[in-house]
């Protein structure tokens, strides 16, 4: 309870018994509740999720939001943050839907540089529908879509939020809630694009025990040569290279709302369209 508002809801979860989520969610919970007792206000956070797992999040977190489309997280998190750029917009999509059908919208965001966070929780399948392969599926995953194996090399999402401009980027093992948190709320705070991804198992289609000690803790900044490097020392397909957790690369640029004069304004009288008076 934080100024007699409750960060969590009463409703029931219905993640299946031991799924990371749970503590992607308390993570979130500890970083708002954080957040706002140093003052930032509740009602001004406002969330989009995508379709998956990942997005019961939102009948869990006791703030304004929206369920969006399948890969459309973002375009809705960009159309909040143009109607009132002083909400504090945070994005939940999974592996699917953020680098499947919303490829295209991570690239252009993180290009765009709006004060946004996109945080993906990231299993390697599609485990709603019942764990088809994603972008960053291993090659040789085997799936009832594809009974011979992933074919295809993963994605490397740090890779391409780096080349995309994104001005913060960062990973995350949930089952460190305390590091998990930090990063959260630092993101929270960046003025600009601030991708978490979150290397997670899913319990039931794709589970790498073996993969808790490659992760290490590293917090860079402005070195974009180190983050690249960082980038590259785990691809998705390795189980043995090291996993750097933290923030892999950080800077502060002019943001949209820096660029737009029309939302200069509405930032500096505090107000969004509804309420903007010339």
């Amino acid at each position: 309870m934080v100024n007699n508002i409750e960060i969590g809801t009463k409703e029931q979860i219905t993640w299946c018994p031991g799924c990371p989520n749970f503590l992607v969610l308390a993570a979130w919970k500890k970083a708002l509740e954080k957040l706002i007792k140093e003052g930032y206000k509740q009602n001004d956070f406002a969330m989009v999720t995508g379709i998956g797992c990942h997005q019961k999040i939102y009948d869990y977190l006791n703030i304004s939001g929206i369920y969006g489309l399948h890969g459309r997280v973002l375009p809705v998190c960009l159309g909040i943050k143009l109607g009132n750029p002083n909400l504090h917009v945070l994005g939940f999509a999974g592996d699917g839907d953020a680098y499947a059908e919303g490829i295209e919208h991570f690239v252009h965001n993180a290009r765009f540089n709006a004060d946004i966070v996109y945080f993906v929780a990231d299993n390697q399948n599609f485990a709603l529908t019942t764990g088809q392969e994603t972008p960053t599926s291993p090659l040789g995953f085997k799936t009832k879509a594809e009974p011979l194996g992933e074919l295809n090399r993963p994605l490397n999402p740090i890779k391409l939020a780096l080349a995309s401009g994104a001005s913060f980027v960062a990973r995350i093992n949930p089952k460190d809630l305390v590091h998990s948190q930090e990063v959260i709320e630092k993101a929270i705070k960046h003025k600009g694009f601030a991708f978490i991804e979150s290397v997670q198992d899913c319990l039931i289609f794709d589970v790498h025990p073996e993969r808790d000690k490659l992760f290490y803790k590293v917090e860079n900044k402005k070195d974009i040569k180190k983050a690249n490097e960082l980038a590259d020392e785990w691809y998705y397909n390795d189980k043995t290279g090291k996993i750097p957790v933290g923030i892999i690369y950080q800077e502060e640029i002019k943001t949209l709302e820096d660029e737009w004069p029309q939302l200069k304004k509405l930032v500096e009288k505090k107000v969004g369209w509804r309420d903007f008076k010339k």
